[in-house]
């Protein structure tokens, strides 16, 4: 499939940062409707190629880093407009379709999505890729609000309040939606590490390829996966035990989404030896 396609989506996916960007500055609902139909568009754009990969390869677009991290993208873009839906509010739009458009580029210069092998494309592969996919775009979620929390705090305290305060909810609401998402994101996390290791067992050596085989523990993506999980069960840990809340909370998404970001790209494409398929 050639570039030009492939890159379509990241090229709405970057207009409609300018427009969520334009918006959140100026506050004008008619460039936000604008901004909302223009991600909309992009997401549209996004299906119809991922659904090409889909019908050219006969399987779903999960193998492979570019596909991996495209398939993230449709995933978190669709979270977010239907989190735009329900709060009729778009203050996140600026920072979620920062993350689109950049990713998505990155991943349009890729090799795109490629076939899998037969003995690994089983349900449980896919349970245990889109669990995984959904904790990341969760953490996402909870990143973004992390971040306008810390930005909205540092207003509050400062002498110079009203830019953000004027545009964003109020710190507990805030709070609150990082709080779920990172719950939210915790369970994926755990059935897709469940249903991979369940998926694991169940493969027979003698049918699969060597990076299969090969997979355990100390690859990095796995290993990486695994940390992950432990960096936000203490999040949870922490809020519920120890108190932390608020700006505490917001560093952690940053830490662990971080963390997902690494895991994506750099040792997706440089440093797994097993793991891409």
């Amino acid at each position: 499939m050639g570039l030009p396609v492939l890159i379509a989506p990241a090229v709405i996916y970057l207009v409609a940062f300018i427009l969520y960007g334009t918006f959140f500055k100026r506050q004008d609902e008619h460039i936000g409707r604008l901004a909302t139909a223009t991600l909309a568009a992009a997401v549209l754009l996004h299906t119809f190629v991922a659904g090409m990969f889909t019908v050219e390869l006969g399987q779903l677009p999960f193998v492979g880093t570019p596909a991996v991290i495209s398939s993230f993208v449709w995933l978190l873009a669709v979270a977010y407009l239907y989190t735009e839906m329900v709060t009729d509010d778009r203050c996140l739009g600026v920072f979620i379709t920062l993350i689109l458009a950049a990713l998505q580029t990155l991943s349009s210069f890729g090799d795109g999505a490629r076939e899998l092998s037969p003995a690994l494309n089983t349900v449980w592969f896919n349970v245990h890729v889109v669990s995984l996919l959904l904790a990341y775009v969760a953490f996402a979620m909870a990143f973004v609000v992390g971040t306008s929390y810390v930005l909205l705090f540092r207003e509050l305290k400062s002498a110079k309040i009203g830019f953000f305060a004027e545009r964003l909810p109020s710190l507990q609401f805030i709070d609150g939606m990082n709080q779920k998402a990172v719950v939210i994101g915790w369970l994926f996390l755990t059935s897709g590490l469940v249903v991979g290791a369940i998926w694991l067992s169940q493969l027979q050596p003698h049918t699969i390829g060597p990076k299969a085989q090969a997979m355990s523990l100390l690859d990095p993506k796995i290993f990486m996966v695994v940390l992950n999980w432990l960096v936000y069960s203490f999040a949870i840990y922490a809020r519920q035990v120890v108190g932390w809340t608020g700006k505490r909370a917001a560093w952690l998404s940053a830490v662990g989404f971080a963390m997902v970001l690494f895991n994506l790209v750099p040792v997706g494409y440089f440093l797994t030896a097993s793991h891409n398929f």
